[in-house]
């Protein structure tokens, strides 16, 4: 019987980028820091702190955010921390352990849950083994912690002589039969579950080709928490790693793809969307879209589509808003989709108020402070769109159903022992009024009424297993509530 954490198809969570989300006058002073509202490069630091996160954990809870993911926090010498230096060390910029185990305690008090990034395919010139055998060459004890291929090392000019992660010869790639590496990274994952730490997201861990890798990895986080999540970054589909035996889930790209064709549909940048790892995008229609979200929950069993993160974008990705060409009510659409649907919605950090932002590194702005600057009627919809979602459980729980899929259209149910919610969704550019299946086999009887509960007041009872002419205004969706009564 497969397991996955009972906590996660309840949470909302909310990724933050931590050199960009908040900087606070407790962190030690930097310099040379880039200007936080200025457009983000490759190698420039903002100088956000773990310190800032616990300042404006307000903020988060206020918007509805029970859980917190991490890009990675470990001493590093890149400012998106995926190079690691040290797997035992909080990076000191970002306020080090201290700070960390500060917004551990204060996340926990909350009742809010931190999941933080493992890089494990992969670690830096500076980890410690690896810049041993740059300093003694083939005379280093270290040598079989990676794949090397001749000496001295080419590890700052031309083709790297050693496996690296894309080639990139900052990232030089784990040798994961060895044993020693292999206790290495586990132990690394025992020691932050032990930590407090409520999961992990794993980069890139379809690049570790070896199921019994990820399997005693599961094995030795589960024995300490069996509670702890652990979601790997797969962009394609992932049977092979969502058999209960490796990850709990992984970043729903899949959904991702099928939001944007539908939800930005012709109006999106194509060229945009086609140049992330979940290519190929195109436009959708209703029909289109229905037959990609049944695919995808076709592919997992219950529990692990209820433990999907289900995502709008990424730091890996340019923002939704952005690939929907600035289209609010695109975004707003996606957004009621990701808090009506099975699995664990993901906010990116400042998506909530209308940051826009292209391919990485442009999708890593700053995030605005200066409330001025913010949607402030898209934080509301965040807001009340997160705020349904934790008041029916039926949304978090339920079982789904399509009822309707095609043109602009689309509606779908969820339902929980007697709780009958149905979503219905236009896409297309004028207000609609349509006729939505109300099928018995789902417990929707004659005696039932359609209330609206979410931009909807519209009242539809049932008339020969149907509710006609509901009316969904354009661009919008709205969320109604099955009821005993005409």
């Amino acid at each position: 019987m497969i397991h996955t954490p009972d906590w996660v198809q309840d949470a909302v969570f909310y990724q933050i980028f931590p050199d960009r989300f908040a900087r606070s006058l407790k962190a030690a002073p930097l310099i040379n820091l880039e200007a936080w509202d200025a457009r983000p490069t490759n190698h420039g630091f903002k100088g956000g702190d773990l310190w800032g996160v616990i300042e404006h954990l307000d903020y988060l809870q206020d918007l509805g955010v029970t859980a917190i993911y991490f890009t990675p926090i470990f001493q590093s010498a890149a400012n998106h921390r995926y190079h690691t230096h040290d797997y035992y060390q909080v990076d000191p910029i970002l306020g080090g352990d201290a700070a960390f185990s500060a917004l551990l305690k204060a996340c926990h008090k909350r009742k809010m849950r931190v999941v933080i990034d493992g890089v494990f395919n992969h670690a830096s010139r500076g980890f410690y083994q690896f810049n041993h055998i740059l300093e003694n060459d083939s005379h280093s004890p270290y040598v079989d912690w990676f794949h090397i291929k001749g000496y001295p090392l080419h590890a700052y000019s031309g083709k790297p002589n050693y496996e690296a992660w894309w080639n990139i010869p900052a990232l030089p790639k784990f040798n994961t039969a060895n044993p020693a590496v292999r206790e290495f990274i586990f132990e690394v994952a025992e020691y932050w579950i032990e930590q407090g730490v409520d999961g992990w997201r794993l980069d890139v861990p379809g690049e570790i080709d070896d199921d019994s890798f990820w399997q005693e990895f599961r094995r030795r986080v589960k024995a300490i928490n069996k509670d702890a999540y652990i979601v790997g970054e797969i962009w394609h589909e992932a049977q092979r790693w969502l058999k209960g035996d490796q990850f709990d889930g992984v970043m729903n790209y899949q959904f991702t793809k099928a939001a944007i064709g539908f939800f930005a549909g012709k109006h999106m940048d194509g060229g945009l969307a086609n140049d992330m790892g979940y290519s190929p995008v195109s436009p959708m229609d209703g029909g289109d879209f229905g037959r990609a979200i049944l695919r995808n929950l076709s592919l997992y069993d219950s529990p692990i589509n209820q433990a999907q993160l289900n995502l709008l974008d990424s730091h890996d990705t340019a923002r939704f808003l952005t690939i929907a060409r600035g289209d609010v009510n695109a975004l707003k659409l996606a957004t009621l989709l990701q808090m009506t649907y099975p699995g664990a919605p993901s906010i990116y950090y400042g998506d909530e108020i209308g940051m826009a932002g292209g391919k990485d590194p442009d999708c890593r702005r700053g995030f605005s402070w200066n409330e001025s600057t913010w949607d402030k009627n898209l934080r509301q919809y965040f807001k009340d769109a997160i705020a349904l979602r934790k008041t029916h459980p039926a949304l978090r729980r339920g079982a789904i159903g399509f009822l309707l899929a095609e043109g602009d259209q689309v509606a779908f149910v969820r339902k929980l022992d007697e709780a009958i919610l149905i979503v219905a969704f236009n896409a297309g550019a004028s207000d609609m009024e349509v006729d939505i299946s109300a099928p018995a086999s789902l417990g929707i009887t004659e005696d039932m009424t359609a209330l609206g509960i979410f931009n909807s007041l519209g009242a539809y009872p049932v008339t020969n297993g149907q509710l006609t002419g509901v009316k969904v205004p354009a661009r919008s969706g709205i969320v109604l509530e099955m009821t005993r009564g005409k």
